[in-house]
């Protein structure tokens, strides 16, 4: 059986229009809020531009890399990421924006630990499993070590405080490391014990507290607590079928918070309206399901469980960003790939979309 000799063509194509349709509802969503901040209404424009022009390279670089290669990096990667988080929490190193220390200044520019963290899990996660095959049923050898790499990145995260990725890492880790063989009744275990924790979390925090609260009943406190999800109810509803227009959202009018961030899918409800939700939904939806069927049609467990991987936290933080601003989860800070603001994310979302790219173009010429 023949491999292929190109990429996924699909793959490519949904990256790229993803990619270039958040540039274009980063401006759509800032330039407002820009103006009267920066003085410049193209601001977040011209860095979001930048970030897509060097994501888009990072990506065509990574798509020529041999996936293989990572196996050699994989802990090394996992450890700078570990320390990355570390280095988040010192004063003067970490910058504050919120309340939470979740960036790290750079001339220029912040890195966010915990997108990179993400990707690195995923490789090494990669890597390790397919190292231990059957062993994985194991407690002490398969389970355990998983275990503690969870507890150890979700202590840090929450020291930020960052409970979303937090939820979202260990989601990833216990969903690769189940798909791989292990025990269901030791993931069982672990959320029975890891419930009475979520639930002081959650309820012993003042903010966290009110956002379950508003999630549950959103009209309670309209103009405090549940502002954030009904300003992006009525952006959705506005919008209607075919939606106001590109550039016409009402809510980004310093009505909805994050217009160009957590919410800037509300934005894109709006203008574009059910026909633009519709379709930049189904574009994730195909582009997790070619990950997924390059994942399966893989030849070595490596490069299965890495596609597994990236196109699982892809569709993961998809899935919860959307169903946060349309109000089916409690909000929380998660920023929907390609689409929304942000360096760190859309960087690190593009090169494991190159990784994803090189596995594709390695698998049988039947998979297509």
């Amino acid at each position: 059986m023949m491999l292929r000799r190109e990429f996924d063509t699909s793959i490519l194509l949904l990256s790229v229009v993803l990619t270039c349709l958040g540039v274009v509802m980063v401006y759509s969503a800032s330039s407002i809020m820009a103006g009267k901040k920066f003085a410049d209404g193209f601001y977040f424009l011209k860095r979001q531009g930048i970030f897509a022009v060097a994501g888009l390279m990072i990506m065509a670089f990574a798509m020529q890399i041999d996936y293989r290669h990572y196996r050699k990096v994989a802990a090394l990667g996992l450890l700078i990421s570990i320390v990355l988080l570390v280095l988040v929490l010192i004063p003067g190193v970490g910058k504050h924006i919120g309340g939470a220390a979740r960036w790290i200044r750079l001339p220029g520019l912040s890195l966010q630990p915990s997108e990179v963290v993400k990707f690195a899990l995923v490789v090494y996660l990669a890597h390790s499993i397919s190292k231990k095959g059957e062993r994985i049923r194991e407690f002490a050898y398969g389970f355990l070590p998983y275990l503690l790499i969870m507890v150890l990145l979700v202590g840090l995260l929450l020291l930020q405080p960052d409970l979303g990725g937090a939820l979202t890492l260990s989601a990833v880790l216990l969903v690769m490391v189940s798909i791989a063989g292990a025990r269901l009744r030791y993931l069982f275990m672990l959320a029975a014990l890891a419930m009475p924790a979520l639930y002081f979390l959650v309820m012993n925090v003042d903010y966290r507290r009110k956002r379950i609260l508003a999630f549950l009943n959103p009209w309670e406190d309209p103009s405090n607590t549940g502002f954030q999800i009904i300003q992006s109810w009525i952006a959705f509803g506005s919008g209607g079928l075919a939606g106001n227009g590109l550039g016409e959202s009402k809510q980004k009018l310093f009505y909805l918070p994050e217009a160009h961030t957590d919410f800037i899918f509300s934005v894109l409800g709006e203008e574009l309206g059910f026909i633009g939700v519709f379709v930049v939904t189904a574009m994730f939806l195909l582009l997790i399901a070619r990950g997924m069927k390059t994942a399966l049609a893989c030849p070595d467990h490596f490069g299965r469980y890495l596609a597994f991987g990236i196109s699982l936290l892809l569709g993961m933080e998809a899935f919860v960003n959307i169903a946060v601003v349309m109000g089916m989860l409690p909000t929380k800070g998660l920023a929907l790939p390609f689409l929304s603001y942000g360096g760190t994310s859309l960087l690190t979302t593009l090169f494991a979309v190159g990784v994803l790219l090189n596995i594709s173009s390695q698998v049988p010429e039947v998979s297509r």
